[in-house]
């Protein structure tokens, strides 16, 4: 029989297992986050760090231009970015999944082949959608030019009213298979006897549908919608990846993140200096934009699942 003071010593190794993972998100995740915030509260003289100015930093970013008007601009590539999103990739990922669910012939077969996408890495599907989206050879104006569509053909990634919409159509495509495997485990959550039970009292169809799925599916559509919202106001690497740090066409796909790129790194500015400081107002305002409106959305979200 093992003695008290083993099993003690035990019980309290146990606690010792998360350390590991603990260090490692303090130094990738609370310390550049704390960093940051504690840099914007500083005057930056390219690398090196000047006096305390307080809140300075952050009233630069929305009052002195051009940094407000870039703010502004970003911000509202960022919410097309997430309505877009929303609107096409979950309400896709959501009827693709429904019709999966059905168990329809070849469903597996599905499942992966939207998924496959996501495998990729986000640097190589930029690169294909600027081969795709090219106005010379790439396969979207082949394929208007092949139907008939002449019209329609153009430069898809050099033109400001469709640049940004075309990126997050690439970004769709890329995120599509994510959604629906995460709305298929939902409908798949759904107990068979409630589906049973409402096809017996006469509901089917759009009735059924309104009534029974997607009241039970609103958990997976909470989480869907937040990480959209999040990965919305996060986007980088895919409009980095299709049109440079400097947004073009004239800063038509220009995001915050990557205002915060050119703030932090060079190339803000006509003379390409660094702004260390208005980027950590900048990444900090982000943050706890992303934070304050996800809580809400949670609560509200948690509130609207009780009553039901």
């Amino acid at each position: 029989m093992p003695s008290k003071k083993k099993k003690s010593w035990a019980k309290w190794t146990i606690h010792l297992f998360p350390i590991p993972a603990l260090v490692i998100y303090g130094m990738f995740v609370l310390y550049p986050i704390l960093a940051a915030l504690s840099y914007s509260f500083f005057e930056w003289k390219g690398m090196s760090r000047g006096d305390f100015v307080g809140f300075q930093n952050f009233v630069t970013l929305f009052t002195t231009e051009p940094y407000g008007s870039m703010f502004w601009n970003a911000f509202k590539h960022n919410v097309l970015y997430f309505v877009l999103q929303m609107v096409v990739m979950n309400g896709l990922a959501l009827f693709l999944a429904f019709i999966i669910y059905q168990k329809i012939k070849g469903a597996e077969f599905f499942k992966a082949a939207f998924f496959l996408p996501r495998l990729l890495s986000v640097i190589v599907v930029g690169f294909l959608g600027k081969l795709i989206l090219n106005p010379n050879f790439g396969t979207l104006n082949i394929i208007l030019e092949k139907i008939g569509l002449e019209s329609l053909q153009r430069a898809w990634l050099g033109d400001p009213n469709t640049a940004l919409i075309a990126i997050i159509l690439v970004n769709c495509w890329f995120g599509l298979g994510f959604g629906v495997l995460i709305f298929l485990a939902g409908f798949q959550s759904i107990p068979a006897e409630l589906i049973e039970a409402a096809r017996l009292d006469g509901a089917k169809g759009f009735t059924l549908l309104r009534t029974i799925y997607l009241p039970l599916m609103v958990p997976s559509i909470t989480i869907m919608g937040v990480l959209t919202f999040i990965q919305s106001f996060e986007a980088f690497e895919l409009v980095y990846a299709m049109q440079g740090s400097m947004g073009e066409p004239y800063y038509s796909t220009d995001t915050l993140a990557v205002f915060f790129y050119r703030l932090a790194f060079g190339s803000s500015t006509a003379s390409g200096t660094t702004a260390i400081g208005l980027g950590s107002a900048l990444a900090t305002v982000l943050f706890l934009f992303i934070l304050i409106c996800t809580t809400v959305f949670l609560r509200f979200a948690n509130k609207k699942d009780v009553q039901m």
